[in-house]
C-alpha cells in the first residue's frame, strides 16, 4: 500500500456511518448519564450550603436515596431520544461535508474542522430540546422527590414537555440554544479535526488502515479530551448564563415555593436556570459574580477581568476526564461498528462508487 492511501481518510456508506455514529454516540451518553446527572445537581442546587458537594458524596446520597433508575439515570429516556437521532445526524452531515469540500479543494484540516461545525449545528436542532427535558428531570429526581427540592415536578418525560409548552410555550424548549451552539459547535468541529488526524498519524506508525483497538481508543479520547480543555472557557460561560439567577420584575416567580411540588398546574412558569448540554462539568464558584449580561463574549470578558484566565478553566479536569471518555467510548464504537456493518451490511461497488461520486 502507498503511504498515500494509508494516511487517507475513510470513506464508509453513507448509512453505515449514521448507524455506527447513532449507536456509538448514544452508548457514550449512556454510559456517562449517571456523572452527568450528579454535575446537573451540582449545577442546579438552589439550597445554601449546598446539598451536593463532592463527586463520591453526592453520587453515593443520589443513589442511597434516591435509586439508580429515577436518582442517576433520572432523565435516560429523552436522553436516548435526543442522543441516538442527534448522533445520526451529526455523522451523515460529518461524512458529507467533509467529503464535499476535499473534493471540491479545500485543505483537509479545513475540511474537517467545518464537517464538524456543521454536523453539530444540524445534530443541534434535535438535541438540544431533549437536553432541556433530560436536564429538568436529572435536577428533579422522582416526582414529589421528598429528598430534594429542585423547582420542578413532571410526572415523566411527556408530562415534561406538555408542561414546559403550555407554561413556558413551545420556545422554552430552545432555552440556551445560542449558549450551547457556542460551546457545542467549536468542541466538536476541533474534536473532529484532532481524530482524523490523530488516525492519519496512526496509520502512518501502523503502516495500515487497521491501527488495532488501543490506537483506536486513545485516537478518540485523546481528541475529545484535546477540544474539552480549549474549549473549556466556553464550558464556563455557558454553565454561568444558564444558572444565574435573572433578577428583573418577575423574580418573584425565579424562586418555586416548595408547596409548589403539590400544585404541578402552577400557571407560574418553572423557571430554574440551568445547564441544557453535556458534557457540561463546571460549577459556578459560590458567590461568582453575576454576569448580568446574555451575551457569551460579554460573559467572557467580565469572568476574566473579575477571576482571571483561572476563571475560564474552572472545572478544567472534570471537563477533560469527562470528554475523554466519552469521546474514546463513542469513537471506539462508532469504528468497531463500521467493521461489522461492512460484513452485515455489505453494498455492492456501484452503491460505494456512485456513494463516494457525490
Amino acid at each position: 500500500m502507498h503511504s498515500e492511501e494509508i494516511e487517507a481518510e475513510g470513506r464508509p456508506p453513507y448509512i453505515h456511518a449514521m448507524i455506527a455514529g447513532g449507536i456509538g454516540g448514544s452508548t457514550g451518553d449512556m454510559l456517562m448519564h449517571s456523572l452527568d446527572t450528579v454535575k446537573t445537581r451540582q449545577q442546579g442546587d438552589p439550597h445554601f450550603p449546598p446539598k451536593y458537594s463532592s463527586l463520591g458524596r453526592s453520587y453515593y446520597t443520589i443513589w442511597r436515596q434516591e435509586g439508580i433508575a429515577r436518582g442517576l439515570y433520572g432523565g435516560w429516556i429523552p436522553a436516548l431520544g435526543g442522543s441516538f437521532p442527534g448522533t445520526l445526524l451529526f455523522f451523515g452531515t460529518y461524512e458529507w461535508s467533509k467529503r464535499f469540500l476535499i473534493d471540491h479543494g479545500l485543505q483537509h484540516h479545513l475540511a474537517y474542522l467545518s464537517a464538524g461545525f456543521l454536523g453539530d449545528l444540524a445534530a443541534s436542532i434535535v438535541y438540544v430540546p431533549s437536553e432541556v427535558l433530560k436536564t429538568r428531570l436529572q435536577l428533579q429526581g422522582r416526582y414529589n422527590n421528598p429528598h430534594f427540592t429542585s423547582g420542578y415536578n413532571y410526572r415523566g418525560t411527556v408530562d415534561a414537555a406538555r408542561t414546559i409548552v403550555r407554561t413556558e410555550g413551545a420556545s422554552a424548549l430552545f432555552y440556551g440554544y445560542k449558549a450551547t451552539l457556542y460551546r457545542d459547535l467549536p468542541f466538536s468541529a476541533l474534536q473532529f479535526m484532532f481524530w482524523e488526524q490523530f488516525q492519519a498519524w496512526s496509520r502512518v506508525y501502523k503502516q495500515s488502515r487497521d491501527i488495532g483497538v488501543p490506537l483506536e481508543l486513545l485516537t478518540g479520547a485523546a481528541a475529545g479530551g484535546l477540544a474539552g480543555v480549549i474549549t473549556c472557557p466556553l464550558d464556563v460561560v455557558k454553565t454561568r448564563l444558564q444558572t444565574q439567577v435573572n433578577t428583573p420584575s418577575s423574580s418573584s416567580s425565579a424562586e418555586p415555593e416548595p408547596s409548589s411540588t403539590h400544585r404541578p398546574k402552577d400557571p407560574n412558569p418553572q423557571k430554574r436556570l440551568i445547564s441544557t448540554s453535556s458534557p457540561s462539568t463546571h460549577r459556578p464558584k459560590p458567590g461568582a459574580i453575576a454576569l448580568k449580561t446574555s451575551s457569551v463574549l460579554t460573559g467572557l470578558r467580565v469572568i476574566y477581568h473579575t477571576e482571571g484566565v483561572g476563571g475560564w478553566f474552572r472545572g478544567v479536569g472534570p471537563r477533560g476526564v469527562w470528554t475523554f471518555i466519552q469521546s474514546g467510548c463513542m469513537l471506539f464504537l462508532y469504528q468497531r461498528l463500521l467493521h461489522k456493518l461492512e460484513v452485515w451490511m455489505p453494498l455492492d461497488s456501484s452503491n460505494t462508487d456512485s456513494e463516494a461520486a457525490l
